[in-house]
């Protein structure tokens, strides 16, 4: 196993290539359960046909856990909006496109999104008034059992040189409501200070899939609740300012 060609580096984790596979090596003191649950989320999404990176094997390097898995060529949704800041809309509708796509698949054998939710609502530091609302809150959203990435941005869809859209990174997968997924995809769009195309997206997806936009911002305080538990100081502060906001525009 190589790990001489870097792809990308993360907080907690490396990621190489190595021919034709792709290898995640985590720190050492990183959870060996979050690498197995990644891997468990990743293996499962499979079964439901979307492209997603197959799992080769999870293993241990020098005392650090890694996933192994194909290596897919191509460049992320990301890089392609850099690149062409022209084309960004289209490719935001297309980041729409490949997320309803993701929902219309079934997994049930993924955890329950309301059971993470409410976790960390529960670890946040929020006063006890505040964790109440939004446990009640959470509590009343129509149950659902789609598939929801957890963690959907351009940066995480490999577009190949066929066009074929592969996602990845599977560490948040959950099922549950959609409308969730994409309060959290807004939400990451908004901490990565593009409020312009925050707007786009979510304005995009509640016309293509015929959802009410008030639906999907009754899932933001929830949502950004979640998120607060992990996170700089200031991404925490950002996503604070969310949790006390009722009436959206």
């Amino acid at each position: 196993m190589k790990l001489d060609q870097v792809i990308a580096r993360r907080k907690h984790k490396t990621v190489y290539r190595d021919g034709d596979r792709c290898i995640k090596l985590f720190d050492a003191e990183f959870s060996k359960a979050d690498v197995l649950n990644e891997a468990l989320n990743q293996a499962r999404v499979e079964s439901t046909g979307l492209h997603v990176p197959k799992i080769l094997e999870v293993t241990v390097v020098d005392g650090q856990w890694a996933i192994v898995s194909e290596y897919i060529e191509g460049k992320t949704l990301a890089a392609l909006m850099e690149e062409n800041p022209a084309d960004k809309e289209k490719y935001i509708e297309l980041l729409v496109d490949i997320q309803m796509q993701i929902h219309s698949k079934v997994c049930p054998l993924l955890n329950k999104l309301k059971d993470k939710m409410n976790r960390k609502i529960s670890e946040t530091d929020l006063d006890a008034t505040t964790r109440y609302e939004l446990h009640t809150r959470l509590e009343g959203m129509p149950k659902h059992n789609k598939v929801c990435h957890g963690d959907f941005n351009p940066s995480n869809v490999i577009l190949t040189a066929d066009g074929t859209p592969y996602i990845i990174d599977w560490s948040h997968a959950t099922q549950g409501n959609a409308s969730a997924d994409v309060a959290r995809t807004y939400l990451l769009f908004c901490l990565q200070g593009d409020e312009e195309g925050a707007k786009f997206y979510l304005n995009t997806f509640c016309h293509k899939s015929d959802t009410a936009k008030q639906y999907v911002q009754k899932w933001m305080p929830i949502v950004a609740a979640s998120q607060s538990v992990k996170g700089n100081a200031h991404e925490r502060e950002f996503l604070h300012s969310w949790v006390n906001v009722v009436d959206y525009e």
